[in-house]
Formats: C-alpha cells, structure tokens, sequence
C-alpha cells in the first residue's frame, strides 16, 4: 500500500482508505463478512477510516472500534463526523450554524463518538454538512479550538455538500481546516476547479468520497435496478437518476481497458491526482477490498485515456433527491 501526507497535518495514509457508510446504512450487511473485509484491509495496508455517527446511529462507529480492539498494534487513522442537529442532508443557504451545530451539540456528539470507537482522541472530526456562510462564526471556531487543546481532537475535516465543492472555499482560508471530503470521481470532476488549488495552497487533505458515484461506476447498475424497502439507493437512483446514471456508465464503458474493469478504472483516474490524500471505496466484502486496494501500485493511465475521460465529466447540482 502507498502512502501520501495528509495535508497539513504531516500523517502518513494509506492513498486507499475504507469508507464505512455501507456497513450500517445499506442493506446487504453481513456482519462476519464485513468484519472479514475490514480485517483484511488492515491486513494490506490500509489505515485510513472513514465513519459517521449518522451511519446507523453510531453502529458503524462501534463497528470500527471492534477492529481497533483488534489491531492493537497498528495505527489506524479514525475520521467520524457530527450529523447536523437538524438532520437535513444536504443544508440549505437559508441553514443556521446556530440550527445545525451549535456549540453544546457538537461536544456532546464528539463525547458521543468517543465512546462508541472507545478511543481517548479522534484523529479527525468532520462536519457532516456544510455551509460557506459559517465561516467566520466564531462559534464552531472556538468549539473546535476547546476539543483540540482538550485532546480530544487532533484534527477538524469538513464534508462538503454533494455537487457544492465551491461551499467551503472560505472557511479553508481560515486556517482552521485540515481536511475537506468532498465527492470526485470521473463523473464529479468539478473539484479540480477552484477546490483543489485552494487545498494545494493551505496544504489542506483531499478525502475523495463515492468514487463510484453511489454505483454508478462500477458499470453493474440497469434500467431494473432495485434494492430491499428501506436501502438508500431506492431515493438516490429516482427514475429521473437512474436513467441518466445508467446512460452515463455505458456510454464511458468502451474506454475501459480491456486488462481493466470499470471500478479499477475510476479508482485509477482518481489516484492520478496528486492533491488526493486518500479515496474512500466503500467495501463490504474480502472480494472489494482485494481489488481496490490492489490499485495501490503506482501504476498510471496513458495520458490519451485521461484526455478521453476528461470528456465524460458531468456537472450535477443538489435536488431534493441528491442528499
């Protein structure tokens, strides 16, 4: 496994970390087989995890605290977030720092994440949601300035909004931010934009989420895509998505080589990055965690593949059903 700095912050990650969403908020979860792939991710080098105490309301916390118990000896980097106190995925312009995470409620749920990973300090402490708004306000300025000299926090991430890379710009020149998790894929390729040179110059890490685009990527997803009552996909792929989504994939599908499959292909792209710190797959079997760690190896796409995956960027703003 290959590691990169993360930011500012000087650690040493593994460029392939485990996103822990699909453990607790997707159907399908089997817990020796989850366990088996955690364990497994470990095993190859992976370091970096990434959970949320809003992934089954701390079970994907208590999940990753398990593995920590069982790895003892490794350092294995924790990122968790605080769901907005008003639980509305993405905010709105109009959201209230005051409404979504005010100064009692963020302690409260980062004692609240410490005690499910059963851990003295969280390594990275996101916000789940965001608002560019906020940034001058000093009250989650000064929150986050207590955690950290408490010791209960080594660092403060931000999870920008779904297709909004642009919503964050002016609360990383702060200062304050040591990391930013944000959607990019070969679809969401609208971080390269403006987000990413402001990253390079405040030496901010890059923690690039859904490289799959929820799916999308890994070319499986039909026009008869279902998933069991109850499953996130079936309010993210509407008709209206999966129409498009589906269109999307194979259309990219002839640029795949044919020593590739598509999931290796969007992993791959992504890591040609340099500014990326780590991209999070989620991965739920030995099987994934096998292939997409495997990418770890340095190897790059011919420049002219890039330039024809340049093409299939797809720039998408936030609907009620994007979450």
């Amino acid at each position: 496994m290959r590691l990169r700095k993360f930011g500012h912050l000087g650690w040493k990650v593994s460029e392939v970390g485990y996103g822990m969403w699909g453990l607790a908020g997707w159907t399908g979860s089997d817990r020796e087989t989850y366990m088996a792939a955690l364990q497994k991710a470990v095993d190859l080098g992976c370091n970096f995890f990434d959970t949320a105490w809003a992934y089954g309301d701390g079970l994907s916390e208590r999940i990753l605290g398990e593995l920590l118990k069982a790895n003892p000896q490794k350092h294995l980097y924790v990122a968790t977030k605080v769901p907005p106190k008003d639980r509305r995925w993405p905010s709105r312009r109009t959201s209230l720092l005051t409404d979504v995470f005010p100064t009692d409620y963020v302690r409260e749920y980062c004692e609240k994440s410490l005690k499910n990973l059963d851990v003295a300090c969280i390594d990275l402490l996101q916000f789940h949601v965001w608002e560019d708004a906020w940034a001058h306000d000093d009250d989650w300025q000064d929150t986050l300035r207590a955690l950290k000299g408490e010791g209960l926090v080594r660092g403060l991430g931000v999870s920008v909004n779904r297709w909004e890379p642009n919503n964050v710009l002016e609360t990383l020149r702060t200062g304050l931010v040591d990391a930013v998790q944000v959607i990019y894929n070969i679809f969401d390729q609208a971080p390269e934009d403006d987000l990413f040179p402001v990253c390079q110059e405040m030496e901010v890490a890059v923690i690039a989420r859904v490289p799959f685009d929820e799916g999308t990527l890994t070319g499986t997803l039909t026009l008869a895509s279902r998933w069991p009552e109850g499953d996130w996909r079936n309010s993210y792929f509407v008709p209206e998505n999966l129409r498009q989504s589906v269109a999307r994939a194979e259309a990219l599908r002839p640029l795949v080589p044919d020593d590739m499959s598509m999931p290796e292909l969007a992993m791959r792209w992504i890591l040609q990055n340099e500014t990326v710190s780590t991209v999070i797959p989620g991965m739920r079997r030995v099987k994934h965690v096998e292939e997409n760690l495997g990418v770890s190896d340095g190897r790059t796409l011919d420049p002219a593949l890039m330039t024809a995956l340049k093409a299939h960027r797809w720039d998408r703003t936030p609907t009620t059903w994007s979450q």
